[in-house]
């Protein structure tokens, strides 16, 4: 096998492997939609919807803020939802949890569908199996810290000595132990969002929603706590459905990404799928301008074992700009390694080089 063709093989070997990292799906929708508009608190088909136009809608007096999306969340993910203002991106992650009503459609928690569920249903698994972090933290002003964190515990009925215990364990888990007898008002924004992720994880969400949670802090408390929201899940490996606008957030924290665009899914993937291959004009004016050497990983670009000699090893998930400088300097081939998998590949200088020659150029 020439190693053209073993390069053209490589990134689908990588996806199974990184699709192996992640478990079965653990939330779905299904043809979902979101109307607005005259007549709409009532549920509709969602094939017959699936006709109408947006003109079409206009003419009834409505407008689809999620138009007929169809997706799977895997156990273990985090799965980005991203878009400009108006998307549908926040609607959609509240059809999910069904904060909102959807129009048509059905979403699956847990082999059921969650339209189906009663009040009460959906209040019992909000409190035991969902986790909400907003762009607002909602902070209770006149609470302590650590009795922020222990409310919704409380709502469940848990003793005191044990919600005061996993509120000061979460607290410490984000960063916040010596904390726990502050008040919101005493502490900075970064700090505060903090207590708002500790208040939502003290329930121990299977499913974790996290609405543009970053958005309103400044630019480098904003990157503290992407860094934070990555150790959390490489500790705790929730599920993840987070909103943002930002393409760089996005390809930061995301397993993959969903981008929309009024409404619809306008491309599903990786954020190396949505790099170097955008399937729209629209997806590729998010991607245009990113280094791809800060996306692509040693992975995505690996040829299969030859069998020469190498100078070290990788990870298959380490980014080529971390690698770089290691292999270009070596001169020789690395091996790519994939945890307990053991060796899986392997890369060359060259193959670093071509990465790196296109960068800010669109494939």
């Amino acid at each position: 096998m020439g190693q053209g063709e073993a390069q053209m093989d490589a990134p689908s070997v990588a996806q199974d492997l990184d699709e192996a990292r992640l478990g079965g799906v653990k939330l779905s929708c299904r043809n979902v939609w979101k109307l607005f508009g005259a007549n709409t608190d009532r549920r509709f088909d969602a094939v017959q919807l699936a006709e109408l136009s947006p003109a079409d809608l206009g003419a009834r007096g409505q407008m689809a803020a999620v138009r007929d999306v169809t997706l799977d969340v895997r156990e273990g993910e985090i799965f980005v939802l991203m878009g400009l203002s108006g998307s549908g991106k926040s609607t959609l992650l509240r059809c999910l949890s069904r904060l909102v009503e959807p129009s048509a459609g059905a979403v699956m928690f847990e082999e059921r569908n969650l339209l189906d569920a009663s009040p009460e249903q959906l209040i019992d698994i909000r409190r035991h199996k969902m986790g909400m972090v907003f762009q607002h933290f909602a902070l209770l002003p006149h609470l302590t810290v650590i009795d922020n964190v222990a409310f919704p515990l409380s709502l469940q009925k848990v003793g005191k000595a044990e919600r005061m215990q996993r509120a000061r364990d979460v607290l410490e888990l984000v960063g916040l132990k010596g904390k726990e007898l502050s008040f919101p008002r005493q502490l900075s924004g970064g700090q505060q969002q903090r207590v708002g992720i500790a208040r939502s994880l003290a329930a121990n969400p299977e499913l974790w929603f996290l609405d543009e949670p970053f958005s309103a802090l400044d630019p480098l408390i904003r990157r503290e706590m992407q860094v934070e929201l990555q150790r959390l899940q490489n500790v705790l490996k929730k599920t993840i459905v987070f909103v943002t606008h930002d393409f760089d957030e996005a390809i930061r924290l995301a397993d993959r990404i969903a981008i929309m665009k009024d409404g619809a899914v306008v491309q599903l993937g990786t954020p190396e799928d949505l790099v170097l291959n955008p399937a729209t004009d629209y997806v590729a004016e998010f991607t245009g301008d990113v280094d791809r050497a800060k996306v692509v990983s040693a992975g995505r670009i690996m040829r299969p074992r030859t069998g020469i000699s190498v100078a070290g090893e990788v990870n298959m998930r380490d980014k080529i700009t971390t690698i770089a400088p290691r292999v270009i300097g070596s001169g020789q081939a690395f091996a790519v390694r994939d945890g307990s998998r053991g060796v899986v590949g392997e890369i060359d200088p060259q193959m670093v080089l071509g990465i790196l020659l296109e960068r800010g150029s669109r494939p």
